[in-house]
């Protein structure tokens, strides 16, 4: 196996609570260098997860084998979670190998073959109805400007939650009379968004006389994360009185859901870069079956 040199790597240290060898730094960071936005979050999400279970267990990542993989499954299995959560991991670590073994880092992907749970094709994503919407604006208008202004911005124009995180106020606009707002889209195609008028006076509202930076701040008057956008949406959810597990994904769900239901082709939709994820999202839709 050829050596690999560490030592002109340049490239942005993950930091992890725990303890890693500094070849397996640098070889995580690298690997994470190549992406970007959201799946870059959820591929540093998984393998903080994968390198905690490594460390409980005493494993060098670079140690790893198929049965080790397979354990790692079954945990999750026994912690609860999601089959959806479980492939989407498994893919991550069958990623990271592949990285490895092509920088001969190690000689063989030991994820590879690895068995993923089946995930039916069905998007398991629960949607709102039209007035559990409604009941979740009225609980988002109640309480926190910033935390009002998102929602709208979720529910009423259809973005995902990277999407809306990732803008900044520069980025919105105004064309032909119109608010308009500047994101980039899974695959990093940039494209230009009209704002529902709402929205737009929403947006002002919270923006207030700032005309830098992001457009949604933390606590600490940094760029809002997604972990505190999900505790928000489930925090609102419980205040409205809707017993469904929803995340910041589900409004755009229910955005999309609305238009189709109110005959808006799937086609014009926004939706996923693939086809195929949004067909398994919505084919269901009997607004779109065919007769």
């Amino acid at each position: 196996m050829a050596a690999h040199n560490y030592a002109n790597t340049s490239v942005e240290m993950v930091v992890y609570d725990d303890p890693l060898h500094v070849s397996e730094r640098v070889a995580v960071a690298a690997f994470l260098a190549g992406y970007s936005g959201g799946t870059r979050t959820s591929y540093t999400t998984d393998l903080r997860i994968f390198t905690g279970w490594c460390h409980e267990h005493r494993l060098n990542l670079f140690s790893v084998k198929r049965a080790h993989l397979e354990l790692f499954s079954r945990w999750m299995e026994q912690e609860g979670r999601m089959a959806s959560t479980i492939a989407r991991r498994l893919s991550t670590l069958s990623s990271f190998y592949k990285y490895c073994q092509i920088e001969d880092i190690i000689a063989k992907n030991p994820a590879a073959n690895i068995r993923r749970p089946k995930v039916n094709a069905e998007s398991r994503t629960l949607g709102l109805d039209r007035n559990e919407l409604g009941a979740l604006l009225v609980q988002a208008g109640l309480g926190d400007l910033r935390d009002g202004t998102l929602i709208t911005l979720l529910a009423l124009n259809g973005l995902r939650i990277s999407e809306a995180l990732n803008a900044d106020i520069g980025d919105l606009s105004t064309e032909r009379g119109h608010r308009t707002l500047a994101i980039v889209r899974k695959g990093g195609k940039h494209v230009t968004v009209p704002i529902a008028p709402r929205t737009g006076r929403a947006l002002d509202l919270y923006i207030g006389e700032r005309t830098i930076g992001p457009i949604f701040l933390g606590v600490e008057g940094g760029r809002m994360d997604r972990y505190c956008t999900d505790r928000m949406v489930k925090r609102l959810v419980k205040r409205a009185g809707i017993d469904k597990r929803i995340s910041p994904h589900s409004l755009r769900h229910s955005f999309i859901t609305a238009a189709l239901d109110a005959g808006v082709p799937l086609r014009r939709c926004p939706r996923s870069s693939k086809p195929r994820g949004s067909q398994n999202h919505y084919a269901l839709r009997p607004s779109e079956a065919k007769p």
